[in-house]
């Protein structure tokens, strides 16, 4: 299983930004995906995750209400959507494949990670 973060850069505080899980292999469908992050100088946290069939999610007390998790099988991929975004948002964003968890140790495969940074 392969996973593939992108859609990251530079935002204002309040604006929103859209990021892309790609993931790829033969096995990929049937592993939840959740998304973490890492801020500057800070250990890796959860933000959420997505069931492996689509139809559950949760977010993190933090982003809950401003940020949204959605998963395409048909283009194999999973959407982070953030909103009102506030500069403690920023870190490095990466997605995983495992099993419907918060805790890092459940998920087997990370992808490479994408930079947000919220500027205020």
């Amino acid at each position: 299983v392969q996973l593939q973060a992108s859609g990251g850069g530079l935002v204002q505080a309040g604006g929103s930004l859209r990021l892309s899980c790609a993931t790829s292999g033969r096995t990929s469908s049937s592993y939840a995906v959740g998304w973490f992050r890492q801020p500057p100088g800070k250990e890796r946290e959860s933000v959420g995750v997505v069931s492996s069939n689509a139809y559950s999610t949760y977010l993190e007390t933090s982003v809950k209400g401003r940020f949204t998790i959605s998963r395409f099988h048909a283009n194999n991929t999973v959407y982070l959507q953030m909103n009102s975004l506030k500069p403690e948002d920023t870190a490095v964003y990466y997605c995983a494949a495992g099993k419907y968890s918060v805790r890092q140790d459940d998920f087997d495969y990370w992808g490479q990670g994408t930079q947000v940074t919220v500027s205020s």
